[in-house]
């Protein structure tokens, strides 16, 4: 918009100096042609729909993760008391929260009328999914000090994709 306005008004000082030119010489040149922006131009105001998205991000982050949270305590414990069994069923239980977080992402944000939401949303998902199916990030937690040292590092990792959107 600003280009228009300025090249607007430099043509109008333009025109001013040749009009008070006495000795200006006329052209036989053809109209310019008429400004081509449209209301079309103006992006698409998405934020009312992020904002309805994000606060149903901020659900699953805060509902799921909780679960996922209270499965990993449970391992945790489990794993403390050499009760391997159990440990593996908190495992699965932690990985199926992921899972379940990465398709919730995956649905809400599929709604989004930001396309560039859309993609932020399923590349969280995936990286929630992938975390859910490998376990690796899971297996490395063995005490409540090993989940403090990494659990921010990898929620941003799981998050970041969105976090610019609903930050």
């Amino acid at each position: 918009m600003r280009p228009a306005i300025l090249a607007v008004l430099a043509g109008g000082v333009l025109l001013t100096g040749a009009a008070c030119e006495s000795d200006a010489k006329v052209y036989n040149a053809e109209a310019p042609a008429p400004a081509t922006s449209t209301a079309s131009d103006a992006p698409t105001d998405y934020s009312a729909d992020t904002a309805q998205v994000c606060g149903k991000l901020d659900k699953i982050f805060t509902g799921e993760l909780d679960d996922f949270g209270t499965a990993i305590g449970k391992m945790i414990a489990y794993k403390e008391a050499k009760q391997t069994e159990n440990a593996v069923k908190a495992e699965k239980s932690a990985a199926a929260e992921l899972q379940s977080a990465g398709t919730q992402i995956r649905q809400e944000t599929a709604l989004a009328q930001n396309p560039e939401l859309k993609e932020a949303g399923a590349t969280s998902a995936e990286k929630f999914e992938a975390s859910a199916k490998d376990h690796k990030y899971i297996k490395k937690i063995q005490t409540t000090a090993d989940l403090d040292k990494t659990l921010k590092a990898q929620l941003a990792e799981w998050m970041s994709p969105v976090a610019g959107y609903c930050g």
